[in-house]
């Protein structure tokens, strides 16, 4: 397995111990939470470290889903608080098999971005563009521009992330090339995961009233948001 360079020494995991993360198999928590059954209570694990992630010269890709949260109303019914995303980590290559965390990026795609991925064909595009400020003033100041283009050859696709910060005026550019194996197994993480983004495995498998009660509040170990570092 590939080393990260040594600004991911370490990291915190859910119980505030310090875990070696230098692993690329490690780049980022994933937040699927699993509960166990112990003489009929239930209780939370700490989090699986499962993203998928691609290596490659320049950069790195990671890729992982990101839970909805909940609130309750009526009589102990959820609904959904925040939707839930697939984030997309960029990690810019600072030496050979090595990356820094430091400098990464994020890019989270929504239910509807996550049908175009999935829907992308052997010589399509797609390309998507975030602006955190969009119909404000301030809009244009801070824009990422995601792009998936295929290989001339069809052996694959180039995943690429544009961020332009016009306040720190600086322009950060990561390329991922992707194999079709690899694009493949994206797809189909992202198939699997789209109705846990969603919050519809609540509705097919509804959880005990208890463990409910606890995931419905905003965990502030969650992983950080696409705008956040």
């Amino acid at each position: 397995m590939m080393k990260l360079s040594r600004f991911l020494n370490f990291n915190r995991n859910a119980v505030g111990k310090p875990t070696d993360v230098r692993d690329g198999s490690a780049l980022h928590a994933l937040t699927f939470q699993a509960s166990i059954s112990t003489g009929g209570k239930s209780s939370i694990q700490d989090r699986v470290f499962a993203p998928y992630s691609v290596f490659k010269g320049k950069a790195a890709l990671s890729v992982e889903p990101v839970l909805p949260t909940f609130s309750k109303f009526g009589s102990g019914n959820l609904r959904v608080d925040r939707r839930g995303s697939m984030m997309l980590t960029f990690l810019p290559a600072i030496g050979e098999r090595k990356y820094d965390y430091e400098k990464r990026q994020k890019f989270a795609l929504s239910a509807t971005e996550v049908g175009s991925l999935i829907s992308t064909g052997p010589k399509d595009s797609c390309e998507f563009f975030h602006d955190p400020s969009m119909l404000s003033s301030n809009a244009g100041q801070v824009r990422k521009n995601l792009s998936i283009k295929p290989h001339a050859d069809g052996s694959g696709y180039f995943v690429s992330l544009s961020v332009v910060n016009n306040i720190l005026k600086t322009t950060e550019r990561f390329t991922v090339p992707v194999t079709t194996a690899e694009f493949t197994v994206l797809k189909t993480a992202c198939s699997f995961a789209l109705p846990h983004i969603m919050g519809w495995d609540r509705l097919t498998t509804p959880l005990p009233g208890t463990l409910a009660s606890k995931l419905s509040k905003v965990d502030p170990q969650m992983p950080d948001l696409e705008w956040d570092k």
